[in-house]
């Protein structure tokens, strides 16, 4: 699959693997957030334990890809950019596990007239790390596609951002919060879920300098 390490096949079924554990990572995110905006606390708390799974998992993966690419001496021309990019991906499955965590530990009260919103927060953050694993896929095969694959990657940044500014909107406008700590609850969480898109489209920008440089 990956054409740059030619006959490193530890290291490209290492990678591969890496990308599959954020591409299940963010699926889990949106089902476990969803679970959780129903009530269903059970199904949450076994989202949230698979997340840390990949995420203690994706951990060693990056330090096995990090140690083989310096002991076997692969691409010296593009090593730092792989490292970079590994390292940065890294950072979307920390997010997907911080933010379970940090609702595990403060339950949030999401209010019926925004779990809607919430959702399609949830969705769009999500589908920008989907639509990220194809265009780091294709850095390390056809460098010259990337910069058309990340489009989708910045729309859905884009909707996740929508959704976030609708929440934090209703939150504080809304005579149903009467908490203000309650708002200010909603704004943070948003905020929250948001940052997984954040990240995505941080990927995004990184990955797009790598492919450039790839390409030409």
């Amino acid at each position: 699959m990956i054409s740059i390490f030619k006959k490193a096949k530890g290291i490209e079924a290492n990678i591969e693997k890496f990308l599959k554990n954020i591409e299940l990572s963010a699926s889990l995110f949106e089902q476990g957030l969803k679970e959780y905006f129903n009530g269903r606390m059970e199904q949450f708390d076994d989202r949230c334990s698979q997340i840390q799974k990949l995420e203690s998992e994706s951990d060693s993966l990056r330090f096995d890809i990090k140690f083989t690419l310096y002991s076997d001496l692969l691409i010296p021309d593009a090593r730092g950019d792989v490292l970079g990019l590994i390292e940065t991906l890294d950072n979307v499955i920390d997010i997907t596990e911080k933010v379970f965590v940090q609702i595990s530990i403060e339950k949030p009260v999401i209010f019926p007239f925004l779990k809607d919103d919430f959702i399609s927060l949830s969705e769009a953050s999500v589908k920008a790390v989907h639509k990220l694993i194809p265009a780091v896929r294709a850095f390390f095969e056809e460098p010259q596609n990337v910069t058309d694959l990340l489009t989708q990657v910045h729309f859905w940044e884009h909707e996740a951002d929508t959704a976030e500014i609708r929440i934090k909107t209703k939150a504080f406008n809304s005579e149903e919060i009467e908490q203000f700590s309650r708002r200010v609850h909603m704004r943070y969480f948003a905020e929250k879920i948001s940052m997984l898109a954040d990240e995505a489209e941080a990927v995004a920008e990184r990955l797009e300098v790598y492919a450039i440089k790839r390409a030409f």
